[in-house]
C-alpha cells in the first residue's frame, strides 16, 4: 500500500468515513446526528464531504458516543482512536 506523504488529506478522509460509518451504526440522519454532537446540519454534512473537520471538543464528543456503543463502538474507536485505548 502506498503511503501518503499528507497526513492532513489522509486525516480527513478517515474522518469522513468515521463521521459517517458512525451515523448510520446509529441509524441516523445527519440533522440527527447534528443535534446529538451539538453543531448544525450543515457543519455535519461537511464534514461528511471532507470540507472542514470536527474541531478538537466535537472529535470529543464522537469519542464518548464510540465508547457508549459497546462493541461496535470499539472496533470504530481502534480503527479511528488508536491513540485513545
Amino acid at each position: 500500500m502506498e503511503k501518503n506523504t499528507d497526513m492532513s488529506v489522509t486525516k480527513r478522509v478517515e474522518i469522513l468515513d468515521l463521521i459517517r460509518e458512525l451515523r448510520q451504526q446509529l441509524n441516523l440522519s445527519q440533522k440527527q446526528f447534528a443535534t446529538k454532537v451539538g453543531v448544525s446540519f450543515k457543519t455535519v454534512n461537511r464534514w461528511e464531504n471532507g470540507h472542514t473537520v470536527p474541531s478538537p471538543i466535537a472529535l470529543k464528543l464522537i469519542e464518548e458516543m464510540l465508547r457508549k456503543m459497546g462493541e461496535p463502538g470499539k472496533r470504530l474507536l481502534n480503527q479511528y482512536f488508536p491513540e485513545a485505548e
